[in-house]
């Protein structure tokens, strides 16, 4: 016997905290019986159904890497009719899910999978993975204002923890790195804003050992056996069953 979430999360629904959502809105049932959150069922036993459709076994774990563009919503549908990022994958058959979130006007590196356990590990803060962001700015920052942004600053949940910060050059503009262990809503951004520097271009370039590489905008492809190795030890999750992976 396993708590709903974890079978749920295992056959791909989605991740922990998403699943668990699920059950609250009475989603998912066991035996026809609307569901409880903490509640067990035996997968191998019990019919669980979401939204009346019943979840079947496993399936094999597929992890995609995507350079998200601008002016895309990092959900799997929206009810205002923007495009998603499930819109940039038309040919992938299997139900996946984007792993934690890049605002409409940020871009960057996004995984999706339709391994719950380990997004739930990537999305945890406990896990306090890294994430590397470089922004443009319209002015240079001064040394104090990169040193706030070091030290952490003061944002409406709270004082940020510390982070990575250097000026990089790039061909046009003025560019800052920055290093995050934190997963606030979009907390880059508002920890710039903060310092009187409104991003004007926000862009996610690796999470934990995975980095964007050479990837062009709207790119996907499924990441390599090598790099979900490193993205599990790095949180500290167990190997998966059946992987689809380069």
């Amino acid at each position: 016997m396993e708590r709903l979430q974890k079978i749920l999360a295992a056959a791909g629904v989605a991740s922990r905290r998403a699943v668990e959502e699920m059950i609250r809105e009475g989603r998912v049932t066991v035996n026809g019986r609307v569901a409880e959150l903490g509640e067990k069922a035996d997968p191998s036993k019990d019919h669980i159904k979401l939204d009346g459709k019943l979840v079947t076994s496993v399936e094999p774990k597929l992890y995609i890497l995507m350079n998200k563009p601008r002016g895309v919503i990092t959900s799997v549908s929206d009810p205002e009719g923007r495009p998603t990022v499930m819109d940039m994958i038309p040919g992938v058959k299997m139900r996946v899910f984007p792993v934690g979130r890049l605002d409409f006007h940020s871009e960057g590196l996004l995984i999706l999978t339709n391994d719950g356990e380990l997004a739930n590990k990537l999305m945890h803060p406990s896990s306090k993975l890294p994430k590397t962001y470089i922004v443009k700015v319209k002015e240079p920052l001064g040394d104090a204002e990169i040193e706030k942004l070091r030290t952490g600053v003061y944002l409406d949940d709270g004082k940020t923890a510390p982070a990575v910060v250097n000026k990089v050059k790039r061909a046009a503009g003025e560019w800052v790195e920055i290093t995050i262990h934190e997963g606030r809503n979009r907390q880059v951004r508002r920890m710039f804003e903060r310092v009187g520097h409104l991003p004007q271009r926000l862009k996610r370039v690796s999470i934990g050992p995975v980095k964007i590489g050479n990837m062009k905008a709207s790119e996907t492809r499924i990441m390599t056996m090598e790099e979900v190795s490193a993205l599990r030890k790095a949180v500290g999750a167990q190997q998966a069953g059946r992987n689809k992976t380069k």
